[in-house]
């Protein structure tokens, strides 16, 4: 009779790990899911700015004469500067961070005050 009760209650605490066991399985294959969600609204969004790009008319850098050889000085510089924030602040609306923290990484949960203060600058 002790022998039954014995293994009765060490099946008990093997059901109690199998439990513990299923419920960190459970917790992992919930955050798999929203990672490769994540991933593929990422994928997406890189995918239409890759599309875009690609069919915008781009010219070719051979094409292009360096800013010397065109007589082109510190407005040349300053053009670039202004590009490259409209380039930023167009990634920025598309839903991508610019931040030193998560740059290049899709904002999931609206503005990012670092994005924001960054853009302000």
């Amino acid at each position: 009779m002790n022998d039954i009760f014995l293994r009765v209650d060490e099946l008990e605490s093997q059901l109690g790990r199998i439990h513990s066991d299923f419920g960190e399985l459970k917790l992992k294959f919930k955050e798999l899911l929203e990672e490769n969600q994540r991933l593929r609204i990422e994928n997406q969004q890189l995918r239409k700015v890759l599309k875009r790009e690609t069919t915008a008319d781009i010219p070719t850098e051979a094409a292009e004469e360096p800013a010397a050889a065109k007589g082109e000085d510190k407005g040349t510089l300053a053009a670039a500067v202004g590009e490259g924030y409209d380039n930023l602040a167009r990634l920025y609306h598309e839903g991508f961070h610019i931040c030193n923290v998560y740059y290049g990484h899709l904002r999931m949960e609206g503005d990012c005050l670092f994005c924001l203060s960054f853009l302000s600058k």
